[in-house]
């Protein structure tokens, strides 16, 4: 897909001028508020270096968390803006509204090679909002902070959303990828268009339902599907074996039936578990067969006889696409499902694999398990617009920038 890129507004000439980005800081907190992974905050540097560098007045716009529309501090980019000084190597300033009198004054006082980040977007109803009026309203207001400016679309993880700060803004400024969406596109593209085989798709996460689509959109082009985590119990339960406390979508059982019959050995399965007599870092566990759960107990991760079929399938792999973790990999005892495919993949690459971590919890995985991220030809910063990219469905804030 042929867009402009930040080189080009670069070359436009910026220093001066305001530049609107939208940036994707929806970083995980801690009860302290304190950030847990940075990564999303890392990956945005090079844009804003480079704008920063080139003298232009960055004004930034990001959401974090679902604050529904209305103000709250437990929702505030305060840690963000905090995080992001430090990294960048010089003040970030806080508005105190998103589009208000303080957001303006800071806009204001910018001079050149400064950078401003807004309040959470989303304490805006109109961010979100389904009716494009509103959202225009919205996006109109956040326009009216840069005067005479630019903006460039740098958070891949929101692309899949015609939101005001994604969509409507881009629609009424001249507009960039950044660095990070321009990298995303490139490395989807090629997972989606032209795989080098055999290629392997791995997916966990919690339910089938979430992942029915990228299923049935990637089982046909794969050569092979392998399934982990909590949805693997459904397509368990589809075979017959009694999952016990496990996770399970009753109502899915059906289709994962046929999702098998249609793809047989394409989809690829469990056949050890890790058992555990409750959802507890500290609960008792037992390495089981398939069928052997003890009643009332619950499985929270693959077994190792799983890892070891896993890695053997991914030792072949071309190129992997992963997104999903294996088990609970927050908890210490259900975290070797994850680090042992992770680690799999990791080997698959070192030996010329094309290997892809498709954001959201598969890329928190990598880091809180300490697993070296350049082991990976790619980590996604988008989980749900890296799905919805290989589904091929159009993303809107992608395709407005072809505009």
């Amino acid at each position: 897909m042929a867009v402009k890129n930040v080189s080009d507004l670069i070359n436009d000439g910026v220093e001066g001028r305001y530049v609107l980005v939208r940036s994707d800081f929806n970083v995980p907190l801690n009860d302290a508020r304190e950030i847990t992974d940075a990564g999303r905050i890392t990956a945005s540097l090079p844009t804003l270096k480079a704008l920063t560098e080139a003298g232009a007045k960055v004004v930034v716009m990001a959401h974090l968390g679902r604050p529904k529309g209305e103000v709250n501090e437990k929702f505030s980019l305060a840690p963000v803006a905090e995080a992001l000084s430090e990294a960048l190597g010089q003040y970030v300033a806080l508005a105190g509204d998103v589009v208000g009198e303080d957001a303006h004054e800071r806009a204001n006082g910018l001079t050149d090679g400064d950078v401003l980040l807004l309040e959470n977007v989303r304490f805006d109803p109109r961010e979100t909002s389904k009716d494009e009026a509103e959202r225009g309203e919205f996006a109109d207001q956040l326009v009216a902070l840069v005067p005479g400016g630019a903006f460039v679309s740098d958070g891949f993880g929101v692309v899949h959303r015609a939101q005001a700060s994604v969509y409507d803004v881009a629609k009424r400024l001249p507009h960039y990828a950044g660095g990070l969406v321009e990298k995303e596109i490139t490395v989807l593209e090629k997972v989606a268009t032209d795989p080098a085989r055999p290629y392997v798709v791995v997916l966990g996460g919690a339910k089938v339902s979430d992942k029915l689509g990228v299923i049935e959109a990637l089982a046909p082009k794969t050569d092979t599907l392998i399934i982990g985590g909590g949805m693997c119990y459904t397509f368990l339960a589809a075979k017959g074996i009694d999952v016990q406390e496990s996770l399970l979508q009753e109502e899915m059982i059906d289709t994962c039936k046929k999702l098998l019959e249609t793809y047989g050995d394409k989809i690829q399965l469990p056949v050890d578990l890790v058992a555990a007599d409750s959802f507890s870092p500290e609960a008792e566990t037992k390495v089981v067969e398939l069928d052997a759960i003890p009643a009332g107990w619950q499985s929270l991760d693959v077994g190792p006889k799983t890892v070891e079929k896993f890695a053997g399938i991914l030792h072949d792999a071309k190129t992997v696409f992963w997104n999903g973790p294996m088990g609970v990999f927050e908890f210490e005892k259900f975290s070797n499902g994850t680090r042992g495919v992770a680690e799999a993949i990791i080997e698959a690459t070192k030996n010329g694999c094309f290997s892809v971590v498709g954001g959201g919890d598969s890329a928190a995985s990598v880091r809180l398990l300490g697993l070296d991220e350049n082991g990976f030809s790619h980590i996604s910063t988008g989980g749900g617009a890296s799905l919805e990219f290989l589904e091929g469905k159009t993303l809107p804030g992608v395709a407005i920038l072809a505009d």
